[in-house]
């Protein structure tokens, strides 16, 4: 038996919903695998906001150094939303929270379930085969440069070295590695001097191994390639507000954003893991978010943090299963399907494991 100390970041909107269903699902894993999962509640974005005047507490900071995992809902609503700098948002928290954990690279693996092929808005011959991973550096370029804003302008600046652009793409390299050994390089190298720098370490990095495939792309021939042929993409390694984009888009390939996870990992543990989409606040507290984006983080998790294959493969053959014996929630749903709430969905994956 091994014990697994895990850090919940609710957040705010249907982010406690979600993570509810994902340590129900984690909670079955280890009674079927004879692991014991502890689980830690602390704030982070708008709610923290509300109760301590901070986006990101101090005490959250230090129970994450004692976690061997984070696992986070959504952060974000209408009520933090301003435009003012002066007044805190709760975005500010996760971008400070990366950055607190040294999480440089945020893996999002986007893959087409054959049973929600209907569901994706393109054709199926489009997407049917489709099985890529974004990987987005996540604590460089303009998200994280100066920033200035006076009466009658507003600059923001994007900055990366070199350090930090090579330490993204070596990541992405040992990925594509272990998959299909291709990797596409986004940048827009025909406009921006930093995507000058990227292109030239993406040269002198990723073409040293001759058994990779490597390719450059710009971003927004990238962002039309998603949609014309997206099965061409086995690695897209790029930075970080083109990731940012770039993955939500191929989020829609598999018919809701709903339904994919990410993890973010760093040279030190513990890594970050939640599903690409945002706090829905239109949808919170109505049980009918879909979490599965948010169980299958927990799938990336035992498989990346804890080296649990196994366990891993459980909750993804259980996911599968439940689609495939018509359970969906309302942003997947189909005229023949059964329509389930968000915590029908969680017991559904549970008692597939």
């Amino acid at each position: 038996m091994s014990d697994y100390n895990i850090l919940l970041l609710a957040g705010d909107g249907i982010g406690p919903e979600i993570t509810g269903e994902a340590v129900k699902v984690l909670e079955a894993v280890g009674r079927k695998f004879g692991h014991t999962f502890s689980f830690t509640e602390a704030l982070i974005g708008g709610i923290a906001i509300d109760e301590t005047g901070t986006p990101l507490p101090g005490k959250t900071l230090a129970l994450v150094k004692t976690s061997d995992a984070v696992l986070l809902g959504a952060v974000g609503g209408p009520k933090w939303d301003t435009t003012d700098p002066t007044k805190m948002r709760p975005e500010q928290g996760l971008l400070a929270l990366r950055k607190d954990m040294k999480v440089f690279a945020n893996v999002r693996p986007v893959k087409a379930y054959k049973q929600l092929l209907n569901a994706s808005t393109l054709k199926d011959e489009v997407i049917k085969d489709v099985d890529l991973v974004i990987v987005r550096e996540l604590i460089g370029g303009i998200y994280f440069g100066e920033k200035k804003r006076t009466s009658t302008s507003a600059t923001d600046t994007c900055d990366y070295d070199i350090d930090q652009i090579d330490d993204i793409l070596k990541f992405a390299y040992l990925i594509a590695k272990g998959r299909r050994k291709k990797i596409t390089s986004v940048d827009k190298a025909n406009v921006l001097e930093t995507s000058r720098l990227w292109r030239e370490r993406a040269k002198t990095i990723l073409e040293l191994d001759k058994s990779i495939q490597y390719d450059n792309m710009l971003v927004d021939n990238c962002a039309m390639q998603l949609i014309r042929n997206p099965a061409q993409f086995d690695v897209i390694v790029t930075e970080n507000m083109f990731g940012d984009i770039l993955s939500d888009e191929a989020a829609m390939l598999t018919g809701s954003i709903g339904m994919l996870s990410s993890g973010s990992f760093g040279s030190e543990k513990p890594a970050l893991f939640e599903p690409i989409h945002g706090s829905a606040p239109d949808i919170a507290g109505k049980n009918i978010a879909n979490p599965l984006g948010t169980i299958s983080s927990c799938a990336l998790m035992l498989r990346s943090s804890f080296e649990l294959d196994e366990e891993a493969d459980a909750i993804e053959k259980a996911i599968e299963a439940a689609l495939e014996k018509g359970y969906r929630t309302l942003d997947i749903m189909e005229s023949n399907k059964t329509r389930v709430l968000t915590a029908e969905m969680g017991d559904l994956i549970s008692e597939e494991i």
